[in-house]
């Protein structure tokens, strides 16, 4: 819609991912090369985490297209699975008809298939993104896979990549055998305030931008309101965008990128991050009380583990209450300046 009226050849803030757009912050180079170092180094884990929106599966499809011809990867998007499904999704990548055969059948049959590949000097990668959604069974499962080993290397090598509610399944105890097998884990922090700046930059220039469209006291308000997130970013300079196109502005000064706030119905990102955090943090403990209740049949230890969700609730106070106070200390100091 704008694309004529800013000079640009491409839209350069789009939601969907493109690793020709594809900003490589300092976190983001180290994600990849830890996911290079998994495939390149024939290591067995790797798990990735970040925040959503943060980049991680523009990484993978990054990653994907250095991949050379002897790597046969399986990427699984979909992970609302079972162990059956999962089994099933990742012959599927490798180009097999599984659909009819039972469990006990599709694991021979993917155990061939490693040492087939293996036997051919092809080195086999198992990607699973939003790697949160999987249930400890299916984890279970993925570390069971991984078994499959040389006296010196690993056959399977897993990348796991998906948002930091993974690393809270990751550290239950029925999973320590697979965090044992993890041999790197990296979080992905979000942008800085600078280079938040650079980001924006590099996907105008990438768009064909010949001047700077952004005025630089926009800068300092899109990362008060993203946190430095890409995809809030994103969403944010494409609506100012639209906005100084409507009203015939050739710049994105301030007051428009007010007005895109204003339209999204944003505050900054500290306080709706609190919210997100809370809900996320509520829902844990919720899952986590719902099942300290199944395993207990008999009333005493229900009456335990309802005790054992009071103590949770009163831990998310706590969290809740340290939030707030850092919320409080932050615009203290923001008056001050």
């Amino acid at each position: 819609m704008y694309l004529d009226f800013f000079k640009l050849k491409d839209y350069p803030f789009r939601l969907t991912p493109d690793t020709e757009f594809l900003y490589m912050s300092p976190a983001h180079s180290r994600a990849i090369s830890y996911m290079e170092y998994a495939v390149f180094n024939q290591e067995g884990f790797v798990v990735i985490t970040g925040e959503i929106g943060s980049g991680k599966t523009t990484l993978i499809q990054k990653l994907l297209m250095e991949m050379d011809e002897d790597i046969n990867v399986a990427k699984i998007f979909q992970t609302q699975l079972d162990e059956v499904e999962l089994l099933q999704a990742i012959l599927v990548e490798f180009g097999m008809n599984p659909f009819s055969a039972k469990k006990v059948e599709l694991l021979n049959m993917l155990n061939q298939y490693l040492i087939d590949s293996y036997t051919n000097n092809k080195r086999v990668v198992l990607i699973v993104d939003d790697a949160q959604n999987l249930s400890s069974r299916v984890l279970d499962e993925i570390c069971m896979l991984s078994g499959v080993e040389t006296q010196k290397e690993k056959i399977l090598h897993v990348i796991l990549v998906g948002q930091p509610e993974l690393n809270q399944t990751l550290e239950s105890p029925e999973l320590e055998q697979l965090l044992q097998r993890i041999s790197l884990r990296y979080h992905m922090r979000t942008l800085t305030r600078d280079e938040t700046k650079s980001y924006m930059l590099h996907r105008m220039e990438v768009a064909g931008s010949g001047e700077q469209v952004f005025d630089e006291e926009v800068f300092d308000t899109c990362f008060k309101y993203t946190g430095g997130t890409p995809r809030l970013i994103n969403t944010l300079c494409d609506t100012a965008l639209t906005c100084a196109y409507a009203d015939g502005e050739n710049s994105v000064s301030a007051g428009m990128f007010d007005l895109a706030i204003e339209e999204l119905q944003w505050s900054e990102f500290s306080l709706h991050s609190l919210q997100n955090r809370t809900s996320a943090k509520t829902l844990y403990d919720e899952q986590n009380a719902d099942s300290i209740q199944n395993k207990n049949s008999s009333s005493q230890d229900q009456s335990r583990g309802d005790g054992g969700s009071r103590r949770i609730e009163s831990l998310a106070l706590v969290e809740i209450a340290q939030h707030l106070k850092r919320i409080a200390d932050y615009l203290e100091n923001f008056d001050k300046k």
